[in-house]
């Protein structure tokens, strides 16, 4: 029998109307929460690192095991890379939002594809790195030894693309060198057994990966260092997509407030930066990934500009002279301007950068 409204007791329209109301309250509960979700989620990124893991990363992944990226909204996923160099191409194609990667290959590629090329936000590596390699008995000496030679390094290496820079530079003909790509992973043992002449890279790369094939650089190697030859270039920074920079600047500043936390905790006590390495990637060798990280502190970070404006900052006339150096070298038709290269509207304030590296 069907039975109207009217037939109803006030009881049972009562509870109908409250269940009414629950409903309605749980709808707009769920669209007001639908609505402010996207709001308050985290920003994902992608960073590409400089090379495989090794311990002058240390602050990355120590900052990410803290939750420094999480607390400022950031789910950041960081993936091994394949050189300083590759790192400018990988964030301006879209494969990265972040990268840590070499100033001056930025520089070069900024005058380039100046519409979307990536922008630094954080100096790390602030003395050139920058060497070509030659073994101790070797008869090159000075950068004119070099012509006529065959140097050896990997495609993406931060020191070969630099080379012509560096010839221009140090009055070498540049034509007569035989420039041989090979992978990294060859360079030390094929240098040592005089394969090549010389081989590109990184200081600090090179002596400890010779210290892990069981070649002491020490008694077996040289360096012929780009810095010493009037290339007092700035090297690794944090860059990021020139779309992250004007759509999400926050993000921005919180990753960069992250690391420079990461780089401070690792000063204090690089142990605990070396735990968070190992946890990375347990194979790699801790003794040689803690000494590859404090000369790294000592040899590419520790400029005399440091106490004045602090880790992270750049000498707006020393990174000038640096666009002028490369574009002057590889005759590039366009000179980026500085602001184009490096942005420090991202930094920590001033009262929590780092001005020393041993306190």
């Amino acid at each position: 029998m069907h039975l109207s409204t009217k037939h109803l007791s006030t009881k049972h329209l009562t509870t109908m109307s409250l269940a009414i109301q629950a409903w309605r309250r749980a709808i707009l509960v769920l669209l007001v929460s639908l609505w402010i979700a996207p709001a308050s989620a985290e920003t994902s990124l992608r960073m590409v690192l400089n090379w495989s893991y090794q311990g002058p990363q240390a602050w990355f992944f120590l900052a990410q095991e803290r939750g420094y990226f999480a607390e400022e909204g950031l789910d950041l996923r960081i993936d091994q890379g394949s050189g300083s160099g590759a790192a400018v191409g990988s964030v301006a194609s879209g494969a990265y939002d972040v990268g840590f990667g070499d100033i001056n290959a930025l520089i070069n590629y900024a005058a380039n594809h100046p519409d979307d090329s990536p922008v630094g936000v954080y100096m790390l590596y602030t003395q050139p790195p920058f060497t070509i390699a030659v073994t101790s008995d070797s008869d090159i000496h000075e950068p004119a030894d070099l012509e006529g030679r065959t140097i050896a390094g990997p495609a993406n290496d931060g020191a070969l693309r630099l080379f012509p820079a560096f010839a221009a530079l140090a009055g070498i003909d540049a034509d007569s060198v035989e420039i041989m790509n090979i992978e990294p992973r060859l360079r030390e043992q094929m240098l040592n057994r005089g394969q090549v002449d010389a081989a590109f890279g990184f200081v600090n790369t090179v002596r400890f990966n010779a210290m892990l094939a069981g070649i002491d650089p020490d008694e077996r190697l040289r360096f012929i260092r780009y810095g010493d030859h009037g290339m007092d270039l700035y090297s690794n920074a944090i860059i990021v997509s020139r779309r992250l920079a004007d759509e999400n600047p926050e993000a921005v500043r919180g990753l960069v407030r992250a690391i420079n936390r990461g780089v401070a905790d690792v000063l204090a006590d690089p142990e605990a930066g070396m735990e968070a390495v190992m946890a990375q990637e347990p194979l790699i060798n801790r003794q040689v990934e803690t000494a590859r990280l404090a000369a790294t502190i000592e040899d590419e970070m520790n400029h005399p500009e440091l106490p004045e404006i602090g880790l992270g900052n750049i000498d707006e006339t020393r990174m000038q002279e640096a666009i002028d150096i490369v574009v002057s070298a590889y005759g590039l038709a366009h000179a980026p301007a500085l602001e184009e290269v490096f942005r420090t509207d991202f930094l920590p304030p001033e009262e929590e950068r780092i001005y020393s590296l041993y306190e």
